[in-house]
Formats: C-alpha cells, structure tokens, sequence
C-alpha cells in the first residue's frame, strides 16, 4: 500500500516472502512487520522468548576457540593434506554438536597456471583519490584513499618459519570434498535454509579472517540449533564449502549436483528429504576487521573504528532481488533486536562470495566485516590474502564483531525456521 506501513504480522510472513506455503508458525512472541520499504522491523523480545535464550547460548571465548582450532591448519588452502585434515576436523566438531554430517565430493581439475613476470619497483603506492574511483567489474564507487590488494603467493613473507613450513606443500588436482550437516525440521522437513562459510584459504597465513571467521560462525550455530532441546519447525543446512578462492567450485558443484534433487522425497512417504526445498542461502566471508579505510601513506588504523558493524548483502541484478532485499532487512531488523555491541547495515551489491551461485534460485544474502565491493576491493584490509592473516592480529573487539554477525543470524534464522525449546 503506497505511503503506509504494513500491518504487524507474525514472523512466518517473511518466510512467506521468500516463497514458503503451509500453515506451520513461527514463535508467536516474535513479531514482524515489513514496512513500505521492504524493511522488516520487529518488537522487543519476550521475557520468555526462545530466540533471545538461544543467542544466549553464543560465547565469545567459543567463537574465538573455534578459529584458534581453524588455524591450527595454516591457511587450509583447496588440495593440500591441511585441507583435508581442516575437512576431517570440522566434520568431527559438527558430530559432536549432535548434528549428524554428511560430505559433497567433486573434482577440481583447473588447467596449469601461466607464470608471471614479476612486477619492477615493487607493488604501486596507494592512490589519493581527487574523484570517485571504481573498483571491481560493474564498479563499487569510493572516495578517500585506497590501498593495493591482491594475494600473497611468496612463501618467505611468512616470518614464522612452522608456519612457512605447514603451508609449503602445494595445491594438487583432483578429487575433493566439503563437509555439511543438517537440523531437520519437525513439522516441515522438507523446506530448509542453508547457512553457509567457506573453510579454505590461501596467502601464506592461516586464513583466521578469511575465512576461519565466518566457518567457526557457522559451527558455532550449528551447535546451538543442534542442542537437544532446541526443534525447529523448517530444516536448517550449516554447509562449509571448499574451493571458494579458485572461484566459487564448491559451492558451484553443490549447486549442480543437489539443485535438481530439492523436496524429493525419499524414499517415498518416508518423510524425509535428503535435499530439501531451499527457502533462502545465507553466506559469511570475512567476520572481524572493520578499521576504516587507508591512511594517505597506505597503512591503516591498528584499532577499530568505532563506526564498525555488520554488512549484509544482496545483490540487485539477481533474478531473486526483490526477496533478497526483504531478508536482508529482516536480518538488520534481527540485529538490532539480539546483537549486543554492533549495528548492521543493508547493501545492494553482493559479490565474490558461495552465496552468488544460489541467488537466482533463492534469496541469498552474504554477512561480512565490510561492503564488499567498496571497502575490502579499495584495501581496508590489509590482511586480506596475506601472511599476516592470522589468529594473534585480532583483539577482541574485532572477535566481538563476528560475534555479533552470529547473533544477527541466529536470531533471525531461528525465528523463520520456528525454532522452539522443549519444556
């Protein structure tokens, strides 16, 4: 209705919005309503609210655990002994959660890279802008300053020589595989959301921003949704794609194999759904720096801002825009209700990250440090693909920032999967 809000309605509205039928409900203490805008705004949480209870369960020093036993796999780079052994041991933390495992294989056979004569004088200085820059295809608009990126493919740039040493062997063709797990809904087990980060990466370091921050964020709700008197009415997938830095493969080669196999099931009247209708994706990519842009010498700000917070992306030119829009708000709206310390903010434009190969199937939106295209593409982090991407460079503001980005999910995946707490 033109220049009005929307009426108040229940959570289960907005699953509605992203193509959902039935009759099941979300909690009734969680309402929601979208405003004119799209936007979803939501009321104060009940004393007895289950959704507050569950976000709760959310620890900080969990959350930072869970990256530290990341790490110990270097940079956990696709094709190597430390990839698999990453893949063996977030397989063998999502069992114990009580959140039974299951692994997608395909191959990865990229044809062998050209080599590259090596850059005079060394990398460009930073660029002081007098006007708007463009960075990236399709272009990002930026004022101020930005800093060169790219990835660190030096081994003696990596200090620590045990580092160096894990992340030596190289990246070898062929079979490989990604471990997922799944909360299966109680009374519609057939429709499902997935929550997803990638678990591989690369640059000599030990990949604990990027992107050991945003797969221990979904381990961590993976063992929250999966504790036992924790039900959900709508199944919930927690997927830890490999491959993301060669381009996307592994959840590209999920997307090509189960995409065709979505609400069977199987065996027939049985009740079960080995892939379940996807109601929307969520991604996380890079959880915990958030320091501003570059100084006018190239280094950046060792704090963080105190503007940080959470970006939530969709994309525009996605074929499931509209819906993506309205989940993207409806996660803002969650922030502001459950997230303790930061605030979120929505962007229009979603790129290079596992949530891009699902969004003309489903909505998908990806949560980050930072808007993508924008900041990280001009530089603002300079640990991005670097050797110094590692446990020890984050303090604990920037490990409360991927907190936050946890309890943004949570609290809004709870309330559209019905998530209840047995008596």
């Amino acid at each position: 209705m033109k220049g009005t809000s929307l009426a108040v309605v229940p959570a289960i509205v907005m699953a509605a919005t992203l193509g959902v039928s039935g009759q099941g409900q979300a909690p009734a203490s969680q309402p929601a309503a979208l405003d004119a805008g799209g936007a979803a705004q939501q009321a104060a949480p009940a004393a007895d609210d289950p959704v507050k209870t569950l976000v709760g369960r959310l620890d900080l020093e969990r959350y930072k655990a869970t990256i530290r036993g990341l790490t110990q796999f270097g940079d956990r780079r696709q094709g190597t002994e430390r990839n698999r052994a990453a893949v063996d041991w977030i397989d063998a933390q999502l069992e114990s959660y009580g959140c039974a495992t299951e692994r997608l294989r395909y191959e990865h056979n990229p044809p062998p890279p050209q080599p590259q004569a090596p850059r005079a004088g060394g990398p460009p200085p930073p660029v002081i802008a007098s006007g708007e820059i463009r960075t990236g295809v399709g272009g990002s608009r930026y004022r101020g300053i930005t800093r060169p990126t790219g990835v660190n493919t030096d081994p003696a740039a990596q200090p620590d020589p045990v580092l160096r040493a894990l992340n030596t062997p190289p990246t070898v063709p062929g079979p490989r595989e990604q471990v997922y797990c799944t909360k299966v809904g109680q009374t519609r087990p057939g429709e499902m959301y997935i929550i997803g980060a990638h678990m591989d990466g690369h640059g000599w370091g030990e990949a604990a921003n990027d992107n050991g921050s945003g797969t221990a964020l979904v381990m961590e709700l993976a063992r929250v949704l999966s504790g036992p008197d924790v039900q959900t009415e709508r199944s919930i997938r927690f997927a830890l794609w490999n491959n993301e830095e060669t381009g996307l493969d592994g959840a590209r080669a999920y997307v090509e194999q189960r995409a065709g196999l979505q609400g069977r099931e199987n065996p027939v009247r049985s009740g079960r759904y080995p892939e379940p209708r996807w109601i929307a994706m969520i991604q996380h990519d890079m959880m915990l720096w958030d320091h501003g842009m570059p100084r006018a010498d190239g280094t950046l700000n060792p704090e963080q801002r105190p503007e940080a917070d959470v970006n939530i992306e969709f994309q525009s030119t996605a074929a499931r825009a509209d819906e993506a829009m309205k989940l993207a708000f409806f996660f803002r709206a969650a922030n502001e209700t459950y997230a303790t310390d930061y605030p979120a903010a929505v962007g229009s434009h979603m790129t290079n990250t596992d949530s891009t190969p699902f969004m003309d199937f489903v909505p998908a939106i990806s949560l980050r440090e930072n808007e993508r295209g924008m900041h990280t593409g001009a530089g603002w982090n300079p640990h991005w693909h670097q050797p110094t991407d590692v446990y020890t460079t984050f303090s604990d503001k920037d490990f409360s920032l991927g907190l936050n980005a946890a309890q943004t999910t949570l609290g809004a995946i709870a309330q559209l999967a019905g998530a209840t707490l047995k008596k």
